[in-house]
């Protein structure tokens, strides 16, 4: 079992930066692909960025040069979001696949999932 505890949401302006935080129960190491998603009202769960145990990093297009994931030796995992814009406006969660080396970001494949944590992103 593992659970995931995001925190580290809020509301800011256009432009501005924000950090998401995961709190994991489970060593990292054991853990094949971490990741966070994102869903805004109205819309789908799209994945935001994943990385796995390597340290190989993934990006969904509209955050890539603005969003950098990233986790520590222990058992955290982040999100530092820059350059924020008004369509940015989502929960955020944080997920984990225990099954593939590698992170393919399509939401069936996420074993596990934390509650989430609001965004806004006022213009």
């Amino acid at each position: 079992q593992v659970q995931l505890v995001e925190s580290g949401g809020g509301s800011v302006q256009a432009g501005g930066s924000l950090r998401l935080t995961c709190a994991i129960s489970r060593y990292l190491y054991s853990l094949h692909c971490m990741a966070w998603f994102r869903q805004a009202p109205g819309k789908e769960r799209e994945g935001v960025a994943g990385i796995n145990s390597g340290g190989s990093t993934t990006y969904a297009n509209s955050v890539k040069g603005r969003f950098t994931i990233s986790k520590d030796n222990a058992k955290n995992l982040y999100l530092q979001m820059n350059s924020l814009k008004a369509e940015d406006t989502a929960m955020y969660y944080c997920a984990a696949d225990l099954s593939r080396a590698y992170c393919d970001m399509r939401e069936a494949n996420f074993n596990y999932w934390g509650q989430g944590t609001q965004v806004t992103v006022s213009s």
